[in-house]
């Protein structure tokens, strides 16, 4: 059974900080890009950031040099430090990955989603 979840949100007061996990496990072949989504007026969801298998990164702008994301192969993980959190920073975010997983003797590659985690700025 594959799973992508987040972990690491809670309250924190404006100005703070915060760091997210996304945890991924089971048959994982490779995972392409991970990224943090959060709902969005418009869109379904926003992209928040993300981050390929070579590093590179992409940040929406209300959170660049804000928020940093990044990635260890070896566990399979994201993470997403939040610093100099603002109100408007409050949101469900989730984790989304890109990866190949084994499925008997196939190689499948599909887009996961976790069930997300909270993250509440207070003023």
């Amino acid at each position: 059974q594959v799973q992508v979840v987040e972990s690491g949100g809670g309250l924190v007061q404006a100005g703070g900080s915060l760091r997210l996990s996304c945890a991924a496990s089971g048959s994982i072949g490779s995972i392409y890009t991970m990224g943090w989504y959060r709902p969005a007026p418009v869109k379904q969801r926003e992209l928040v950031a993300n981050i390929t298998s070579s590093g590179s990164t992409t940040y929406a702008a209300s959170v660049k040099g804000r928020l940093t994301i990044s990635r260890d192969h070896a566990k399979n993980t994201g993470y997403l430090q939040m610093n100099s959190l603002k109100p408007e920073d409050t949101a469900v975010y989730y984790c989304n990955a890109l990866m190949t997983t084994y499925q008997g003797i196939s190689i499948m590659l599909n887009s996961y989603w976790g069930q997300g985690t909270q993250v509440t700025v207070s003023s």
